[in-house]
């Protein structure tokens, strides 16, 4: 196996990316946990793979770091988008892609991407939930994939994996588990997120579902104005952009950095 890669982060969400046209890339559960393994493979949250489409520019395919198939994932959404367009020999920045979770739309401009997602549903608002700590107020929706919103006045003082594994494993949410966002208000139009991703089994820098998630809840609970601006993990800002008609959204863009950080050969 000689399979040639590219390293890309999307805001600290960070990728193995490839083209998959050909179909010759091992994309079994065993081989993607390899290669995602921070000391015994490349290093990352996940694996971004190029496949053909019959009614899109290409298909996208996700693999959590675990190995398991995910259905979305916005930061890799966006790292693919500027992969293909710039090692895919499109014509044109404007690109659609299919995925689990519905076709996507992304116009790339330079290292930024804006990424058009899919209308959130199952959104579910101020639920119970019995924690180790005691009862919790929670917020659901699904923004590709499931997300589990806790609000916190503080988020640097939350425990992430702990708590995280222990939502994420909830009787609520089986058999397939939620991702959990911790968010905490910043001002009209900013929000502090942390996010604990199901396949990965911790926390990440950042999380593109999550903030969109986060966005939306926050919008509907707290007024949030949009564009929302929102702080991630490691630090980077990226923005939500939607439009609201009652409970509805439409238009609901993510906003931030595709960034290449080395290319190499699978051996």
């Amino acid at each position: 196996m000689h399979l040639k890669f590219y390293k890309m982060s999307g805001a600290g969400n960070d990728f193995v990316v490839a083209d998959n046209r050909q179909g010759d890339f091992p994309a079994d559960p065993k081989t993607i946990a390899k290669i995602c393994h921070r000391r015994l493979g490349v290093g990352a949250d996940g694996v971004l793979l190029v496949e053909p489409s019959k009614t899109a520019d290409f298909t996208m395919r996700y693999y959590n770091a675990d190995g398991s198939e995910a259905e979305m994932c916005g930061n890799g959404a966006r790292c693919i988008a500027r992969f293909y367009y710039e090692h895919c020999s499109s014509e044109h920045p404007d690109l659609t892609f299919e995925t689990k979770a519905g076709q996507m739309r992304a116009a790339v401009h330079g290292d930024h991407v804006r990424l058009q997602m899919t209308e959130p549903r199952d959104i579910a608002l101020r639920k119970r939930i019995q924690l180790k700590g005691g009862r919790r107020e929670y917020h659901f929706v699904n923004t590709g994939v499931p997300h589990t919103i806790l609000f916190t006045e503080d988020a640097d003082r939350e425990k992430v994996e702990k708590v995280g594994a222990e939502v994420r494993y909830h009787k609520v949410f089986a058999p397939h588990g939620a991702n959990v966002d911790w968010v905490q208000l910043r001002g009209e139009d900013s929000i502090r997120v942390r996010t604990y991703e199901r396949g990965v089994e911790a926390e990440t820098l950042a999380c593109g579902t999550g903030v969109v998630a986060s966005a939306i809840i926050a919008n509907l609970v707290h007024g949030i104005r949009t564009p929302v601006k929102v702080t991630v993990q490691s630090g980077r800002i990226l923005e939500v952009d939607f439009t609201r008609r009652g409970d509805r959204f439409r238009d609901v863009c993510l906003i931030g950095p595709a960034e290449f950080v080395f290319e190499g050969t699978l051996l």
